[in-house]
């Protein structure tokens, strides 16, 4: 058995080597380590005459955005590879190819992206993407209901579920979305002019009532496989394509949780955007994307987990009059819920965003943070009542009145 050790270029040079069929053995192969997040090594290995490369990712036994005292298990590089086998043959053009990996190794080798973009970064940039509402509601579709008692077998998806247990990953999420923004803790990190509001947060416990809610369903409701992390520093786009990325948080939870993460990131986009514009009408079109898309992500989600639901449901009971549109509804609330609790996490907690913190004047940074705990503050309480996506929309609509910006 091989004896884990943290990659460098040259190592993960010799790795890439040993993918079958894929480099030329006299291939003159480069190596850059491009990994930007939390928690792994990530490299590009490129041939630059025939133009080929991968990817080769590698977990870390600790945070790296905390160093060695948070240790963390190297499952989380098995999961994450499973996961995008599975995500990968339920929507195969929204997902990166699996070439290999190694267990002891904690890698993952998979399909290099360079010639899409970062969603988060395009966003910033002032891009939009019309096709993304349509990929991403149907890979969230797909990838939620195969995985679930309504479209694969009961035994199979608990022996599934069992291979999915992440403790420690799932721990993360525990703490900085469900606990952590709502107490005075070591973990949070906000900056001195959101004081009074963060301190409003640690006091209101009719919003806490909310969070508890929502832990339990986190914490229980083992519903189908989530990717986990569905934001939008997790996404690949171009213009006529979207790659879901870095599953390495899956495990069986509540559905609404992904749904959740995709509307806050756009949400928060949405409260930053006076920093990345001064043009007023640029400025609302760009809000009204936003909106617009998380309508129809909601929509393109909804239509297809129906269509799958009426022609590929395997459990009979599940046929009965009524319950689908109860089970929607319940997903609905879930989301909105979770974006509530998501938004508020990136403003207060422990890893932020950079469509809000890289705003360079201060007043409009300020005001994106104090919008975005609003809108989040206001979904949470608003979760358990809500009907339609339509409702979230007027609601966020409501709250950037005060902005004096019309939409």
């Amino acid at each position: 058995m091989s004896q884990y050790y943290p990659l460098s270029l040259e190592n993960a040079i010799v790795y890439a080597r040993s993918i079958p069929d894929f480099f030329t053995a006299d291939a003159n192969l480069s190596c850059e380590e491009i990994g930007d997040g939390n928690l792994n090594l990530v490299f590009k290995i490129e041939d630059p005459i025939s133009a080929k490369s991968l990817i080769v990712k590698q977990a870390l036994p600790y945070a790296k955005v905390v160093g060695e005292s948070w240790p963390l298990s190297l499952d989380r590089a098995r999961i994450e590879r499973e996961a995008l086998v599975i995500q990968h043959t339920l929507c195969p053009d929204l997902v990166p190819i699996v070439y290999g990996g190694n267990q002891e190794l904690a890698i993952t080798v998979m399909e290099d992206l360079s010639d899409h973009t970062i969603m988060r970064k395009g966003l910033i940039d002032g891009n939009t993407y019309p096709r993304f509402p349509e990929h991403i509601g149907r890979f969230i579709a797909h990838t939620l209901f195969y995985t679930s008692d309504l479209g694969m077998n009961q035994q199979r998806k608990k022996e599934q579920a069992a291979r999915f247990v992440n403790p420690d990953l799932c721990k993360i999420t525990e703490d900085l979305i469900f606990e952590d923004p709502y107490r005075d803790v070591p973990n949070n990190v906000f900056s001195e002019d959101i004081i009074l509001e963060v301190k409003q947060l640690w006091e209101d416990t009719e919003l806490h009532l909310e969070v508890a809610l929502l832990r339990e369903k986190f914490l229980t409701h083992g519903e189908a496989l989530l990717h986990g992390d569905l934001h939008t520093g997790s996404i690949f786009v171009t213009a006529q394509s979207t790659k879901v990325i870095d599953p390495e948080f899956a495990f069986y939870g509540p559905m609404g949780f992904d749904l959740g993460a995709i509307i806050a990131n756009l949400l928060l986009n949405f409260t930053a955007q006076p920093g990345w514009s001064d043009n007023t009408e640029l400025l609302e079109e760009r809000r009204q994307w936003l909106l617009t898309s998380i309508k129809n992500v909601w929509d393109q989600f909804e239509n297809h987990f129906r269509r799958l639901w009426n022609d590929y449901g395997i459990d009979p009971i599940s046929k009965t009059p009524g319950y689908q549109n109860l089970y929607i509804q319940k997903v609905l609330r879930d989301a909105v819920g979770f974006a509530g609790c998501k938004m508020i996490r990136r403003i207060v907690g422990l890893s932020h965003v950079a469509d809000i913190e890289t705003i360079q004047d201060d007043e409009l940074r300020h005001q994106a943070k104090v919008t975005a705990l609003q809108i989040g503050k206001a979904l949470l309480k608003y979760g358990r009542s809500t009907s339609s996506i339509d409702e979230i929309i007027d609601l966020t609509k409501q709250i950037v009145q005060t902005e004096g910006v019309s939409l």
